[in-house]
């Protein structure tokens, strides 16, 4: 095997690693509450979202599809907010059904090929709409959302949901 086929190995398991902590964080700081309950619905190659929350007293039912990365922008798309909304959707018995955007963008910036240099942690949870139709989108370190279509930006107003959980780095946009 070609060294250049072992580093994109290996940087593809090092962003799945990100991914998947990214998601068990997100899970453990809902489990740590009273009320509520998260799952880690599994792989990507199963249609589920990355992780369901739920709170039963409050009737409050969470999709959350979970990005996270060293890079200046983070992209999600559309089949993957559809997926979220068909599962929020189905859950009629819930008041209260929200698909939300986790973002992370980690500590480290990608400067260059195993290059890195220091930056804040941001954290950023964006409401998409049930009812709003899926576009592939982008969220920028600074919390700006855009849709992204053949190679064009438009910009995306989402809301910003403050968490019930405690986090130092989320930032609220709006």
């Amino acid at each position: 095997m070609s060294l250049l086929i072992k580093d994109y190995k290996k940087i593809a398991k090092t962003r799945r690693q990100r991914g998947y902590q990214w998601e068990d964080t997100l899970v453990k700081r809902f489990n740590s509450l009273e009320g509520w309950k998260a799952f880690r619905l599994g792989s990507p190659s199963v249609a589920l979202p990355d992780v369901l929350v739920v709170n039963n007293k409050k009737s409050v039912i969470f999709t959350i599809e979970a990005k996270s990365g060293t890079g200046t922008t983070l992209f999600v798309p559309y089949d993957q907010i559809e997926r979220c909304q068909r599962w929020t959707n189905n859950f009629e018995v819930y008041k209260t059904r929200k698909v939300i955007l986790a973002f992370k963008f980690l500590s480290k910036k990608r400067i260059g090929t195993g290059k890195y240099e220091r930056r804040k942690l941001h954290e950023f949870y964006k409401i998409w709409g049930n009812k709003k139709k899926a576009v592939n989108c982008v969220c920028t370190y600074n919390g700006e959302m855009y849709e992204s279509s053949n190679g064009e930006r438009k910009e995306l107003c989402l809301n910003d949901l403050p968490m019930p959980f405690k986090s130092k780095y989320q930032i609220i946009t709006k």
